[in-house]
């Protein structure tokens, strides 16, 4: 009886054991990343077109994820999108640096790249990115093909 007792509580471990590591790896892959408020800037930019662009949408530099978004808001007096991003403290980049809105791949979701300029000042924390690039929309491409295939006829 004693020996049945045992292994059952060892099962019972076991499972949980198994369950709470599924649940690490499921929130490993996912990219879920937490940034506390003391290890991170705040930066914005806007953007006239942003996409597919959601918050929690990765920041990138060279591929390396160095944040994520935080909000996304329209401002009302010139009809773009400002958005918010949070980005690592360690991370310093220069304050000549282009943002851009590219594809993860041709379906996929879109993110932040950011391409770091010459200037040795860097962004601050409450900074904006001047300089952006929209999201390219592959319906607006294949529109303007088609049109544009139409005119030459």
């Amino acid at each position: 009886m004693v020996n049945k007792r045992i292994i059952e509580i060892s099962v019972g471990i076991f499972i949980l054991l198994g369950g709470l590591a599924l649940f690490l790896l499921a929130l490993k892959v996912s990219g879920w990343v937490s940034y506390s408020a003391d290890q991170v800037i705040t930066v914005y930019a806007s953007f006239d077109e942003i996409g597919d662009l959601k918050i929690r949408s990765p920041i990138k530099v060279a591929g390396v994820r160095i944040g994520e978004i935080s909000a996304i808001d329209l401002n009302s007096k010139n009809y773009k999108a400002r958005i918010t991003m949070i980005i690592d403290k360690n991370t310093s980049i220069p304050n000549d640096s282009t943002a851009s809105i590219l594809s993860a791949s041709l379906l996929g979701s879109h993110y932040i790249s950011i391409t770091p300029g010459f200037s040795n000042d860097f962004v601050k924390d409450g900074a904006e990115i001047m300089e952006t690039h929209p999201a390219v929309i592959l319906e607006n491409l294949i529109g303007q093909a088609m049109f544009k295939s139409k005119d030459e006829k």
